[in-house]
């Protein structure tokens, strides 16, 4: 049976991110006016990058399973460009990861532990599912 870990990774999150935006994952309203990070200069620019984080976070629950904002939060963090100095590393903003992990609940795919997310049976079949149509 196909798996996570067999499928490319850029096209299971595409597809999963299709899948959750057709299931109706509620969509903040502030998240085309933010940023991701300290460390990014514009807002994301793919009208679509709620879904498609929301996939990524599904991903790495599934894969790195107990695990937290603060751990996602240096995952999706980037470098911060200086003028004069180098380069420091910025972890990314935790609200979006936050939102993310809420609508993931909410549509019961994810379930909050005492040390972190985990998937749910349920998370873990839809993305087995998508993996599946992304092999085939």
């Amino acid at each position: 049976m196909a798996n996570v870990f067999e499928a490319d990774t850029a096209s299971l999150i595409k597809k999963s991110a299709e899948k959750l935006k057709a299931e109706g994952v509620k969509k903040p309203v502030y998240v085309d006016m933010v940023k991701t990070g300290p460390s990014r200069e514009r807002v994301p620019s793919d009208p679509d990058f709620w879904y498609v984080r929301c996939a990524s976070v599904l991903r790495q629950v599934y894969i790195n399973g107990p695990i937290g904002v603060s751990a996602l939060r240096t995952k999706y963090g980037t470098r911060k460009r200086h003028k004069v100095w180098h380069h420091h590393h910025q972890r990314a903003g935790g609200s979006i990861i936050k939102d993310a992990f809420d609508a993931l609940e909410k549509q019961g795919y994810v379930k909050k532990e005492k040390v972190g997310r985990v998937i749910t049976p349920k998370g873990k079949s839809f993305l087995d599912k998508v993996a599946k149509e992304v092999l085939a």
